[in-house]
């Protein structure tokens, strides 16, 4: 194995930073005593921020499929119909969820190469005259493609409809990564995890809830014990939680919070936009194709990149991780074998950035895979020709 650091570059979980490893490492204190009680009102707080709510966001010691769940099972009872939107192997899997949970999955096929499509969704509202649609569920950036659908369009389309469906958002590989706005944006459930914008290992997940989806929990029938919400917001209202929390996590937590808003949720886009772009370039530089097919759906966080025709996507996985210690991510379901994907988010910079692309460019020459030289090249000058505007002002805070 070659030495040096490890490059993680599929799409969460991510790149843990040194601040967030030296928090976590602390020792672990009564999670109902004074100390934790301080810890847990300043993350419930922070995450508030983050999620750009003033309503509550629930903390779970679990994957983002816990929070997938809770949403659900807070929300809805048992035969209540759900739209859908097919984007991808996570919207997929969040469908099943759904049916095996009793409900009635209402679906909108997709090509996995565009997000949800507003127009759609506002006809299946628009004629659903006896409202028994009652909620809309899209995964915001869905993982497994580099698509991320446009959510203030789908929420204009639905209040064009008059509908009264709940919204319920994933935002587990975009929170902290992709402008997001829960409560401008009028979602009432937003789902997220952990291991991806925000910095953090596996095992947190969210749901920021909105006063319409708290109504809607009070005469929701689906069962729920671990998941409800009644019990979290009662005990975090003191800062504490109904069971043992995640400790050492939340730890983590309230570092990441206070990286991300040090640097400002706007710059922190910004960066994410411009590492994207500087990503597709090097993609268009070898002459591959990017599975997302629209270029207002561009992932931020990550970018797909469809394989020649003949060619085994994780053959040259394989190459690029033997040789130069480099993990993508692989083609899910669908598109195992035909796609990899390249994760530029959350604890990143421009130099990662032209490792990663000069390690897929060498592993592209390596695996025989047909390709244009110049990938990099391309991107390097992009991320020449972006620096971003305040850049003069973040030496001089580092040089103080």
């Amino acid at each position: 194995m070659p030495s040096g650091r490890h490059f993680l570059q599929i799409p969460g979980p991510t790149n843990v930073p040194d601040r967030v490893l030296r928090a976590i490492d602390r020792p672990t204190i009564d999670h109902r005593g004074p100390e934790f009680q301080k810890l847990g009102q300043e993350v419930l707080a922070g995450i508030k921020e983050i999620f750009q709510t003033r309503q509550p966001v629930i903390i779970y010691p679990a994957s983002g499929t816990g929070a997938w769940e809770a949403a659900l099972v807070n929300t809805l009872s048992p035969g209540d119909r759900v739209l859908m939107s097919e984007t991808g192997h996570f919207a997929s899997l969040w469908q099943q969820m759904a049916g095996r949970l009793g409900l009635e999955v209402e679906l909108i096929p997709g090509d996995w190469r565009h997000g949800a499509d507003p127009q759609e969704i506002e006809a299946r509202l628009a004629g659903d005259r006896s409202h028994a649609i009652k909620a809309v569920c899209v995964v915001h950036n869905e993982t497994s493609t580099g698509v991320t659908s446009r959510i203030p369009e789908i929420r204009r389309a639905i209040d064009r409809t008059g509908h009264p469906a709940l919204f319920l958002v994933d935002t587990i590989s975009s929170l902290g990564s992709i402008d997001y706005r829960h409560d401008e944006w009028g979602v009432d459930v937003t789902v997220s995890g952990s291991q991806k914008g925000l910095m953090l290992p596996p095992g947190l997940s969210f749901n920021a809830v909105s006063e319409k989806a708290l109504s809607a929990s009070r005469t929701a029938r689906l069962p729920r014990s671990f998941w409800n919400w009644e019990e979290m917001l009662a005990a975090n209202a003191t800062g504490f939680f109904p069971y043992t929390p995640a400790t050492n996590l939340l730890y983590g937590l309230k570092e990441a919070i206070a990286m991300l808003l040090e640097e400002g949720l706007p710059a922190v886009f910004a960066r994410h936009e411009r590492h994207a772009e500087a990503t597709r370039r090097a993609v268009r530089g070898w002459g591959l194709e990017i599975l997302c097919a629209d270029p207002r759906e561009y992932s931020a966080a990550l970018t797909t990149v469809m394989m020649p025709e003949g060619h085994d996507a994780d053959a040259l996985r394989k190459a690029i991780l033997e040789n130069f210690d480099m993990s993508l991510g692989a083609g899910l379901t669908r598109l195992k074998g035909r796609v990899f994907r390249i994760g530029h988010l959350g604890h990143f910079n421009d130099l990662m950035l032209c490792g990663t692309l000069s390690g897929v460019e060498m592993g592209l020459r390596l695996a025989g895979v047909p390709h244009q030289a110049g990938g990099v090249q391309a991107a390097l000058d992009h991320l020449a020709g972006s620096a971003p505007a305040d850049e003069p002002d973040q030496r001089q805070r580092r040089t103080a």
